[in-house]
């Protein structure tokens, strides 16, 4: 496939999908101007108009096998003839719950020895938060990043810090948060000389900031927190959310830092949440932690336990260096021209950054006209997120795209008009 477009964006029936939309949904979403069609092959979708992207954002990196994978479809068939595929999968068990799980922690860093499934990422992280704070009954705050992302519920929220309008007006834990510097380790240690260790409740961040901006957190900052943590047996949990589950060409970004936390989030790809410890780390009480539809829904677990499998025999870890660095260099030799600034990441997990936050939101809209689907972060960078089964071809054509339109949205007095604003409110994103 190719990217082909065959009407004006929005297509007249994704507009009126969307219009539906948004009469109807309370949330208010900051939406891209298409309605997919369920068709698609690899890193390729079509709209309900008929036009065909390319995907560089794979659903917020939670496509890691693109559209219509064939492992997947049979994953499908085999659960198309039964009802319910939703159980109250805390309290009754299903057998791919238990699949799912011996399948995670084969490939979980050392010392993760159980997890607890559930609905999303932001719940996984809500979940960490809780066994972290369990075992200190005297903690008093708990510690997360400038920049960072946790997720929407209040719990995870109350440790976002990447936009302000995610947190207004709502009530949060009491937090600390620490520069995204290399000051960070001694704020930390000021913090547990002033309130001493025991307030702690943990210290949270993400290996690879997401919708804050893809920032890799240096590697020796992660040192460092790593040992002040254990020194003073505060949790450190590591949010691998988005960058978890081979993203990043390891399974888990931890493994590109050579350190390990106490405590794990992972998601997104891996089509359900989880939160990952040692089983000494978990409440030992029935009930203290739950959740109606966690390891319950068993067409997603068995989507997630197929995704593994499919990682390891296809060795799209391997497949996700390559081509990660394929990606990288071509972002490189357009930053040799000064064309985008600060080429980052780790495997298929690259951002890179325009002049400001206008521009990046031209840029955003700008791609998608032409077909190429990515997404914004931080104030003024751009995020590239293939599926894991991306080729260079597909790479030289989203590059040849991002050069086509670095070059219109820089000329004087570029704006974009038309439906298309309405929707995507030109670039903005909040995801």
């Amino acid at each position: 496939m190719k990217i082909n477009l065959v009407t004006k964006l929005p297509g007249k029936r994704s507009l009126e999908v969307l219009k539906i939309l948004h009469q109807l949904n309370g949330a208010h979403p900051n939406v891209h101007p298409f309605v997919h069609s369920g068709k698609g092959q690899g890193c390729y979708f079509k709209d309900l108009d008929g036009n065909t992207f390319l995907d560089f954002a794979s659903q917020v990196a939670s496509l890691p096998l693109g559209y219509n994978h064939p492992d997947l479809l049979e994953v499908l068939k085999k659960y198309s003839n039964s009802t319910p595929i939703k159980y109250a999968g805390q309290d009754f068990m299903v057998k791919e719950h238990a699949d799912l799980l011996e399948e995670l922690l084969n490939i979980v860093p050392k010392g993760f020895t159980n997890a607890f499934l559930l609905n999303s990422g932001a719940e996984a992280v809500e979940n960490c938060i809780k066994i972290a704070m369990r075992g200190r009954p005297h903690t008093q705050f708990g510690i997360c990043f400038e920049g960072s992302f946790h997720g929407r519920t209040l719990g995870a929220l109350s440790f976002t810090t990447s936009k302000k309008l995610y947190t207004s007006n709502y009530l949060h834990i009491p937090r600390k948060i620490l520069s995204f510097t290399h000051k960070a380790p001694e704020e930390l240690e000021i913090l547990i000389k002033h309130y001493g260790p025991e307030a702690v409740g943990f210290v949270m961040f993400e290996p690879i900031q997401g919708e804050g901006g893809y920032r890799p957190f240096p590697f020796q900052l992660v040192k460092e927190l790593r040992k002040i943590t254990k020194q003073n047996g505060i949790p450190l949990i590591a949010d691998e959310v988005q960058c978890g589950m081979g993203r990043t060409g390891t399974w888990w970004a931890l493994e590109q830092y050579k350190c390990n936390a106490d405590i794990m989030s992972a998601a997104k790809a891996l089509q359900v949440g989880a939160c990952i410890a040692n089983k000494i780390d978990f409440p030992k009480e029935a009930g203290a932690i739950s959740s109606t539809w966690g390891g319950g829904h068993v067409l997603d677990m068995a989507m997630g336990l197929q995704i593994i499998k499919t990682i390891k025999k296809n060795d799209l870890l391997g497949h996700i260096i390559s081509m990660g660095g394929y990606l990288r260099k071509r972002l490189l030799e357009l930053q040799d021209y000064e064309l985008i600034d600060d080429v980052r990441g780790f495997g298929l997990m690259q951002a890179f950054d325009m002049a400001d936050d206008k521009e990046r939101n031209n840029m955003v809209v700008e791609c998608f006209k032409n077909g190429l689907v990515v997404l914004g972060c931080g104030h003024k960078g751009i995020r590239l997120i293939p599926p894991y089964i991306v080729t260079k071809n597909e790479i030289d054509e989203a590059i040849g795209v991002i050069d086509m339109c670095l070059k219109k949205v820089r000329k004087k007095g570029f704006k974009h008009y038309g439906q298309i604003c309405n929707y995507l409110y030109c670039g903005e994103n909040h995801t």
